[in-house]
């Protein structure tokens, strides 16, 4: 069974993402903020990982400066699905400089689509 990281704080988006997921029978893992994001990463093996970037605490963009920057933590090449209602050139850009392999908008995403993208995503890296 694969496992997904979901870091999102919006309540209602992240019950929905979670439900949506296991119902695609994966295992998820709920981080509310950036640092609890680290902590379960330190915990656990992750297989993908769907991150807003407005987040308390820390910021998306920093827990990917910091899974990169830290050689102790062996996920360094894990796939990092961004999901923001952030929509610049710019934190598009620092997003895939970072590592990111997609980047979706909130408002532009539909639910159905994110869900066939990351089941598409981790039936390729099985």
């Amino acid at each position: 069974m694969s496992k997904v990281l979901l870091v999102e704080d919006d309540p209602f988006l992240s019950s929905l993402l979670k439900n949506r997921l296991q119902k695609e029978g994966l295992e998820v893992t709920l981080a509310k903020d950036g640092e609890e994001a680290l902590n379960s990463l330190k915990s656990g093996k992750q297989d993908l990982i769907l991150l807003d970037l407005i987040l308390p605490k820390k910021s998306g963009f920093e827990v990917m400066e910091e899974m990169r920057a830290d050689p102790q933590m062996q996920f360094q090449e894990l796939p990092i699905i961004i999901i923001s209602n952030l929509g610049q050139p710019e934190d598009i850009s620092r997003g895939q400089a970072l590592g990111a392999i997609e980047y979706f908008i909130k408002a532009k995403t539909s639910i159905d689509e994110l869900i066939e993208k990351i089941k598409g995503f981790l039936a390729k890296a099985r």
